[in-house]
């Protein structure tokens, strides 16, 4: 191997590793972020509106709120808003933080309830929990295309696919997790809608759906496999698929979206056509403003697909050359 062949393959695998670490990091920040706007919650009590954050293994509350004084207008606006969710909040002095008593997700719920909306925790059922388990996929995937010669890709392949699905196996199965969250998910929808029978079936259905995306993933680990041992330019897959998570990500938060907006529930006090919500930007429904934006965990998911492109560039010019 030649001076310049080297340097190639040391830049690669430093952008690869760059991009594995950005990849990592950006499991736990928060991609994306969505407020709620209206006159009945003043600024001054909501400072971010009604505001929540997508992480891939979950929604989270995006709410700052000020400290507040007992007995102040804010204060006052907080507890006819939100009522027992203060309780924490009333033995707080002056001048600590409000934000422990303070719950936007449960917030954002209410006020889909009100429009016939699913609570948000029944989105993305699949990918939530599966979630940790692509990225380990996404990593192996990763640490075989670091590897230059095709028996070295197929060992860390072969070692790091069985040990994804093994942890896979152990955690939703064995550990009876899968059980759990699918009780977590009874519950949430159950909150607003009450029909024991429906809810059996929709919990079933996950179950059935997760265990399918589990088999799948493990299938996707096999053509990999034969795919890397039997055609050579396949192995750029291996950069080319985590390099594309910004766009898996996109696709799937708007596809939530849609069906959001598009399977209203009669529970609603208020009849809203069904509507595409806002996927990034700022929209209008009934009197609430909406704000859809990316947050900086999908800056770093950037980054990463940012540092893999050349890596791939680099490693196609390679083989190239190899087969000159």
């Amino acid at each position: 191997m030649t001076n310049g062949s080297k340097n190639q393959v040391w830049w690669v695998r430093g952008l690869t590793l760059a991009a594995l670490v950005l990849m990592i990091a950006a499991y736990f920040t928060p991609i994306w972020w969505v407020s709620l706007t209206a006159p009945n919650y003043p600024k001054e009590a909501f400072p971010d509106g009604i505001r929540i954050h997508f992480h891939f293994n979950g929604v989270f509350n995006g709410c700052k709120a000020p400290a507040l004084k007992k007995g102040s207008h804010a204060s006052e606006v907080l507890q006819a808003d939100l009522g027992d969710d203060l309780t924490e909040r009333e033995g707080m002095k002056a001048g600590e933080s409000a934000e422990t008593g303070l719950n936007c997700v449960h917030e954002m719920n209410t006020i889909n309830h009100y429009v016939g909306m699913y609570p948000i925790d029944t989105g993305a059922p699949v990918e939530v929990p599966m979630s940790k388990f692509f990225f380990g996929f996404f990593a192996v995937l990763l640490l075989g295309f670091m590897a230059t010669q095709r028996k070295q890709q197929l060992m860390i392949l072969g070692a790091g696919f069985a040990a994804v699905t093994a942890w896979m196996v152990t955690d939703q199965i064995v550990l009876g997790h899968l059980n759990a969250f699918a009780d977590h998910y009874y519950h949430e929808a159950s909150t607003f809608f009450n029909q024991p029978e429906v809810l059996e079936r929709w919990t079933a259905n996950l179950k059935l759906a997760t265990k399918a995306a589990m088999a799948g993933l493990v299938v996707a680990m096999l053509i990999i496999m034969l795919g890397v041992w039997k055609i050579r330019q396949f192995s750029l897959l291996l950069a080319l698929v985590p390099a594309l998570l910004p766009v898996f990500f996109v696709l799937d938060y708007a596809g939530w979206l849609w069906f959001f907006g598009h399977n209203m529930h009669p529970w609603g006090a208020f009849t809203v056509k069904p509507f595409m919500p806002t996927v990034f930007g700022e929209g209008k429904v009934a009197q609430f403003s909406t704000y859809s934006y990316p947050y900086y965990g999908y800056a770093i998911l950037l980054a990463a697909s940012a540092a893999l492109l050349p890596a791939i560039l680099i490693r196609r010019k390679m083989m190239r050359e190899e087969q000159g």
